[in-house]
């Protein structure tokens, strides 16, 4: 802010001079050299016409009026006043007020529609933004208000204009999207911070967590493939199960979410006060198991992949249900996200394709999983495949893919 009133003062300053230069060097008036010239040529007229009627002996006394003429010649001389006297006074009288109104203006202007008090607030705003960082990272979670969070994202915004290679302050913002569900924000910020810091565990982890929140399917893929990647580390975080957990029970794919929640268990102990949340999340998914163990009616299948097959960087899980005779017409199908393998599915009456002909209906069945990688269901070339034996309606099935067309 100092800055700013000494640049403010230096041009009012300016404007001040600018007021003055015309006051201190006024332009000079000659009205009264120019009334004198004209005297003189006037008297000099009048004595070559006094001279001229004299010879003509139409005046009697030239002398007398010669000396009339240059009294009154006398008498038209101006008075003269004291100039610095008088000029100095006239002058400070009109420059004092002039620069007064000029910095009154300047700044009562400013006051009223200049924004002073948001400047002021933005000033006061970027040095406080360390203290609103930690508290938008704390790990504890402690809340900012939304007016913090204003404050917070303009100074980010400030800082980051200058500062672009700040990976912290792009982490930050991204995590601000992330509170907002600014997805835009978010995902951009995050990915600007993993383009800086590409190994930095927390960056890691904000940017596979707004890509899992996008609705897109690829930025969905690439969160997951993110995330499976940090598990293979010397050291994970609790939260890349966490994320990986919420993935899979959102998908339907309860055993894979029990397996990641169970994982965290090991790691938080029984004595941690999150065990017992987890233990209920894990119960939850395992009553959504159930109906698919216990319903005679519905097929559970579980997914694998075989070591050769390389997935796709997008695409779809098709699960199609045929007869026993192999039928090529899928009595029921379904299709899922392409994730983490394996992953189990469900499938019953609700999943069936043909009219008057329902899943529950079959005594006998066989699945096919193909990994379709253009959404178009009619082309195969190059997608992964895999087929289960004949199974029993009501039991579960497994299916590794590891084919190809």
């Amino acid at each position: 802010m100092t800055l700013f009133w000494v640049l403010t003062l230096i041009l009012v300053v300016i404007a001040c001079v600018f007021v003055a230069i015309p006051l201190l060097k006024p332009k000079v008036n000659n009205d009264a050299a120019l009334r004198d010239e004209l005297n003189k040529a006037f008297y000099k007229d009048r004595l070559a016409e006094l001279a001229v009627e004299a010879d003509e002996g139409l005046v009697e006394d030239q002398h007398e009026l010669v000396a009339d003429l240059k009294q009154s010649l006398l008498d038209d001389i101006p008075n003269v006043p004291r100039k610095g006297e008088e000029r100095s006074l006239s002058t400070m009288m009109v420059l004092v007020p002039s620069v007064v109104l000029v910095v009154a203006l300047s700044y009562g202007l400013y006051a009223t529609f200049g924004n002073y008090q948001k400047v002021k607030h933005w000033q006061d705003i970027s040095q406080n933004l360390p203290e609103l960082s930690k508290k938008l990272m704390n790990p504890q979670g402690v809340e900012l208000t939304d007016k913090e969070m204003e404050d917070l994202t303009l100074a980010l915004r400030t800082r980051l204009h200058y500062e672009p290679q700040d990976s912290t302050g792009w982490l930050l913002l991204g995590r601000i999207g992330l509170a907002n569900r600014d997805m835009e924000t978010a995902i951009g910020s995050m990915k600007k911070a993993y383009a800086l810091e590409p190994q930095d565990g927390d960056i890691k982890l904000g940017y596979a967590q707004a890509l899992m929140l996008s609705n897109d399917q690829m930025d969905q893929q690439s969160a997951r493939s993110l995330l499976n990647k940090m598990l293979k580390g010397d050291y994970v975080d609790l939260r890349v199960y966490s994320l990986l957990a919420f993935d899979a029970f959102e998908r339907q794919d309860f055993a894979t979410a029990i397996e990641h929640w169970q994982s965290m268990q090991e790691m938080v102990g029984p004595n941690d006060a999150r065990y017992e949340m987890l233990s209920r999340s894990i119960a939850s998914a395992k009553a959504k198991m159930e109906p698919a163990t216990l319903d005679d009616h519905a097929v559970s299948v579980t997914i694998s992949l075989g070591n050769e097959v390389v997935l796709p960087q997008q695409g779809v899980v098709i699960v199609s249900v045929h007869s026993a005779d192999g039928a090529p017409m899928p009595i029921a199908a379904a299709r899922y996200p392409l994730g983490s393998f394996p992953f189990t599915v469900i499938l019953d009456d609700s999943n069936s394709m043909m009219q008057g002909r329902k899943l529950s209906d079959l005594q006998s069945l066989i699945v096919r999983v193909r990994i379709d990688s253009d959404g178009n269901v009619a082309t195969r070339e190059g997608d992964w495949f895999g087929e289960s034996d004949i199974a029993e309606l009501g039991s579960g099935i497994k299916v590794e893919i590891n084919q190809q067309f």
